[in-house]
């Protein structure tokens, strides 16, 4: 069985999201989905608009997801330890080198392939911000 892991923050829940996992689940047999915790989010972007647990909840929901559970607010490898995967898909738009990211990961004793998932689609309603712009939140 080989295990993919996607991660993301996941705020607004578009086709775009869809896409990427549905991507991401092809490279394997078990999706496990990582949403990223409001504390951190918050650190990189802004406040999340919709809690952490509704959006895990939202993800959870989606039919190509396996299991889908939050990211630890102190160390993003952390549930690296209890999933193990073989693949780790990144978005097309997601701020992760690959080749550093699989030398973190050697370091901490993984041996998981990053692949990033380059297929996206480009409808302006396919990133959570183009979303928030639209409708005058921010």
């Amino acid at each position: 069985m080989v295990r993919v892991l996607a991660t993301g923050r996941f705020e607004i829940l578009h086709p775009g999201h869809l896409l990427y996992l549905e991507e991401a689940k092809k490279l394997g047999d078990e999706l496990f989905v990582i949403v990223g915790r409001d504390v951190n989010v918050k650190k990189r972007k802004r406040t999340p608009i919709i809690p952490e647990e509704q959006r895990l909840k939202m993800v959870s929901a989606l039919k190509v997801v396996d299991k889908a559970m939050l990211g630890s607010e102190k160390d993003i490898y952390e549930p690296l330890y209890s999933i193990n995967p073989d693949v780790i898909a990144i978005g097309y738009d997601q701020d992760f080198d690959e080749g550093e990211l699989e030398q973190e990961l050697k370091k901490r004793g993984f041996h998981s392939k990053v692949i990033r998932i380059k297929k996206h689609n480009s409808n302006a309603f396919c990133k959570a911000e183009e979303i928030i712009k639209h409708i005058g939140y921010y």
